[in-house]
């Protein structure tokens, strides 16, 4: 039972807030609203919309020919800006006419440019430089000769969506125009029509991983045996976990090796010093590594030229084998000087690759690697294992051939197109992440030996690349089936 006290309290609260409502009633009533729900709340969810994706296929290329002493065609559509001694200059097709080869500056632009950040090839903007459908030729060589060769490399983007890339081309023209009389003499009576030129010719096709026009089947531009330096910092900043995963990735790295590929150990902090020269004894390296304690400051200059003077004037170094350093540290040390010493090393063949860890310099380090690709960022010790294997995937793996053997083999598997491999480290055929960059390395050569039998003969050819997006297609570029159709056969 409520008690008798409390009565008046509740009526007063309870006319206080009748009050309130009837005032905002009379008002309500006023406008013949009559009884409503003053406090309502209202959600949703607005402007709903479905839209198809994009899949978009660009191209970039550069292409050199080299038909002799002082000849070189160097093509490249998105243009030589500081080129010197062009001869002649196509805007239309963005062809340059070198007097001579390109130099390496040039080269490295366009290296960094397909590979690099700064330019969007995925934009409107930039399809004025692109190939983009309009079917230009990449080069039109009238007086080839044996002994010339030539190579295009390709940059291929891929806008938007993931998807299946295929390559796919044809020899289109293979003719003969007549026989002369050196040829007739070569080859005797050749009634058939068609030329020897595709024949003759030799071509290798690969992914080029770092768009530098060179095929590296051990990923350091040489197939001799491979000579790695290991050059690691140990100063004082290094101790505790940094050192300890250093061990860790080094020695992984170091399991990866088999003869007559060889190792080295330097180790630098305030100087440097070889703690195991270049052997194929790979546990006499991991011992090394595993020994390592930390102190001192750093000198990476000292590190670099330690690790140099090991692979070209080492007790076991190789003349002509391919020579890396993987240089590792984390900390900052003089620019000058260990610019210096990196390009000292890079000029005598030596390919650096770097690893900037924690806190270390990194634009220093990215300056020093041999490319941008060869520079490594580590932000936390227990990156290391990845980065070392990533290194060990370039280095040791190489770059892979897509297609070899005469042009008109090649193009004959090209005619029934080739699909590329978007991740040659998994299992089985993997798609290409969207807005992502591929370069593909096309190779040609005709042989000193060929003779007389190629006279006037001429090969045209095309050669390209398709798309296909890879999300609901388990079978990429499969020839549909026909579509079923309504019919009755007739009875006996």
């Amino acid at each position: 039972m409520t008690q008798d006290n409390e009565l008046p309290l509740y009526n007063l609260s309870r006319r206080r807030v009748l009050a309130g409502l009837g005032a905002v009633g009379l008002a309500s009533a006023g406008t013949g609203l009559g009884t409503s729900a003053f406090f309502s709340d209202e959600e949703e969810f607005t402007d709903n919309t479905l839209q198809a994706g994009t899949l978009d296929l660009k191209l970039d290329y550069k292409a050199t020919y080299l038909g002799g002493t002082g000849r070189l065609d160097a093509v490249r559509a998105m243009g030589y800006p500081d080129a010197e001694e062009i001869v002649d200059d196509d805007e239309a097709t963005g062809r340059y006419l070198l007097a001579q080869a390109p130099s390496p500056a040039d080269m490295q632009e366009w290296e960094d440019l397909v590979q690099g950040e700064q330019f969007d090839f995925c934009s409107p903007e930039a399809d004025q430089y692109l190939e983009n459908g309009d079917g230009i030729p990449m080069f039109t060589l009238s007086d080839v000769k044996p002994g010339d060769s030539g190579e295009v490399t390709v940059s291929i983007h891929i806008c938007d969506n993931p998807g299946y890339l295929r390559m796919i081309g044809d020899i289109t023209e293979n003719s003969e125009n007549g026989q002369n009389e050196p040829e007739l003499s070569a080859e005797g009576e050749d009634a058939d029509g068609l030329g020897e030129l595709a024949d003759a010719i030799e071509v290798c096709v690969w992914y080029d991983e770092d768009c530098d026009n060179v095929y590296e089947p051990t990923g350091t531009g040489q197939q001799q045996e491979l000579e790695v330096a290991l050059v690691s910092d140990v100063s004082g900043s290094m101790g505790g976990a940094p050192l300890a995963a250093l061990k860790t990735a080094a020695t992984s790295f170091v399991d990866n090796l088999s003869s007559p590929d060889e190792a080295a150990a330097i180790s630098f902090s305030s100087s440097a010093q070889t703690d195991q020269e270049l052997t194929t004894d790979y546990q006499a390296v991991k011992d090394a590594i595993d020994a390592y304690t930390s102190g001192g400051g750093t000198s990476i200059a000292a590190g670099i030229n330690e690790g140099a003077d090991e692979l070209l004037n080492g007790t076991n170094a190789t003349a002509g084998a391919s020579k890396v350093m993987i240089l590792l540290s984390d900390g900052n040390s003089s620019a000058s000087a260990a610019t210096t010493a990196a390009n000292a090393a890079k000029t005598a063949g030596i390919r650096i690759f770097t690893i900037a860890l924690g806190s270390a310099n990194t634009s220093l380090l990215q300056s020093l690697a041999s490319s941008p690709d060869d520079a490594f960022v580590a932000p936390d010790p227990a990156d290391l294992d990845t980065v070392y294997a990533e290194i060990a995937q370039i280095v040791l793996g190489g770059e892979q051939k897509i297609a070899e053997g005469t042009m008109a083999e090649v193009f004959a598997q090209l005619s029934e197109g080739i699909v590329l491999d978007g991740d040659r480290q998994e299992e089985g055929l993997q798609p290409y992440p969207g807005a992502t960059t591929q370069c593909i390395g096309f190779e040609w050569t005709l042989p000193y030996e060929t003779g007389n039998e190629i006279q006037s003969d001429s090969v045209t050819f095309d050669f390209g690349f398709e798309v296909e997006q890879s999300r609901h297609n388990d079978t990429p570029f499969a020839t549909p089936e026909p579509a079923p159709t309504n019919s009755t056969d007739a009875g006996n």
